[in-house]
């Protein structure tokens, strides 16, 4: 069975699942494989429970000879996942509507967010959920898509060389933006270069369309050097340098004690252009950190090229309140937290550790969870990280996890988030402003609760 002969069946039954322990009435299964589990061991099962097709690339009927009666409605194919991103590009090329993408080493979940509700104060967005943003998880995002979608945000995220070219292939962006690159995910990108090259493969796929258009960070030189003199490409560049403000779009941090407030305009040749007041718009954010500048730079930049007006734009962005353990404000009985405990490696913590040391407070507490996948820079890169708290005025900096544990310092060292969860039960810190960063599988959102 071909690919559109495959894609008139999902229209026939538009609900696909990958999850036997939910299988609606005359949906499709389609029987991925992981790590831990294998889709076609389930497969007879989610026929059983109502599944009006399973898609298997095994042969299951020795492992289940009761398949053999319901040969009929299971379809054999090379690969399950690649049929998956087949089928999802399949739907996608139905609709004509723009398609942003988006991908960056920090970030792109609270960019993607930002863009959404800009977006959504003109149009109908269907956006990644989450930060479903895989190989799995594009697919899932592109089959939502429906008649009534007027844009849609496509993340992505990658953390090997070839990711982004193989979810780009998929989901065919018309548009592009990559938040910024980072020494993260070393272990599987090999070096920086690695992640320099990966994320710009975004680029690669728009310079393959003729209206492949990319908002770009002007600030950031690894990525202006990928499209300079670049003349294939439309361009949307945004900066929050002073000296770049006749071309971009521009802003500047006001306020950011704890909560960010800044200011932004367009470009000033389009003002001069348009015969327009050169005035700046004044935006109070519900976001911690200055770092978060330029995504909301960016979101402006895509909510202008998409004729969004400037009052709906400073209105999306004052009322965009941060989720997910990504820079929000917690204030408790007894602490005020900064959590952004959601991911971590050395740009993020380097940018989170620069805002705190601008937080004004009494008392200041740092809880750092270890940074993961960074191979063999991780020892290198965690001691940088303690290097650079000594000079902040911390009152007490607790580091929680192996890598952090190696360190040279005089900082109290937890093995988990459970020896973390025994400390602030006994102790019961009060009257500090605290941040709590480090990557999600440390688990310090769990604390907050605690704190």
């Amino acid at each position: 069975m071909d690919i559109k002969q495959l894609y008139d069946l999902y229209k026939q039954h538009p609900c696909i699942t990958t999850d036997s322990r939910d299988c609606p009435e005359g949906s499709i299964f389609l029987a991925l494989k992981g790590a831990s589990f294998n889709g076609n061991q389930f497969a007879v099962q989610a026929l059983q429970k109502g599944c009006a097709y399973a898609i298997v690339d095994e042969d299951i009927e020795q492992a289940a000879p009761e398949a053999s009666a319901l040969a009929s409605r299971i379809i054999r194919v090379d690969n399950c996942l690649q049929t998956f991103k087949n089928l999802a590009r399949e739907h996608r090329r139905q609709f004509s509507i723009p398609v942003i993408a988006i991908t960056g080493t920090n970030g792109k979940t609270t960019t993607k967010e930002l863009v959404r509700a800009v977006l959504a104060e003109k149009y109908n967005v269907l956006a990644t959920e989450g930060n479903f943003n895989n190989d799995v998880g594009v697919p899932k995002t592109l089959l939502r898509l429906n008649s009534s979608h007027e844009i849609a945000i496509i993340e992505m995220g990658a953390s090997h060389p070839g990711d982004i070219k193989t979810l780009a292939e998929t989901a065919e962006p018309t548009c592009g933006l990559i938040t910024n690159v980072g020494r993260a995910h070393l272990q599987g990108f090999g070096s920086f270069e690695g992640v320099v090259k990966t994320k710009t493969e975004l680029y690669d796929y728009l310079r393959t369309r003729d209206d492949g258009l990319i908002f770009l960070d002007a600030d950031n030189d690894y990525l202006v050097d990928q499209i300079r003199d670049d003349d294939t490409l439309w361009i949307t560049p945004y900066s929050s340098d002073p000296e770049k403000q006749y071309q971009c779009i521009s802003g500047e941090v006001t306020e950011c004690n704890p909560l960010l407030k800044f200011r932004w305009r367009k470009p000033l040749r389009d003002l001069e252009e348009e015969g327009a007041s050169t005035k700046w718009h004044k935006v109070q954010t519900q976001l911690i950190g200055a770092y978060n500048l330029d995504n909301l730079l960016a979101a402006i930049a895509v909510g202008i090229n998409f004729g969004v007006d400037r009052k709906q734009i400073c209105h999306a962005l004052e009322n965009y309140q941060p989720t997910n353990n990504r820079s929000q404000l917690v204030q408790t009985a007894s602490n005020t937290l900064i959590v952004d405990a959601y991911n971590a490696n050395p740009s993020s913590m380097a940018a989170a550790l620069d805002n705190f040391r601008l937080v004004q407070a009494e008392k200041k507490m740092l809880i750092l969870g270890d940074m993961r996948e960074l191979g063999e820079s991780s020892a290198e890169e965690h001691q940088k990280t303690v290097d650079s708290i000594g000079q902040m005025g911390i009152d007490q900096v607790w580091l929680v996890g192996d890598e952090f544990g190696k360190t040279q310092c005089n900082y109290r060292k937890l093995h988990d988030v459970e020896e973390a969860k025994a400390a602030i039960q006994a102790e019961h810190p009060q009257g500090f402003t605290i941040l709590v960063k480090g990557s999600n599988s440390t688990r310090l959102y769990q604390l907050p609760a605690l704190l």
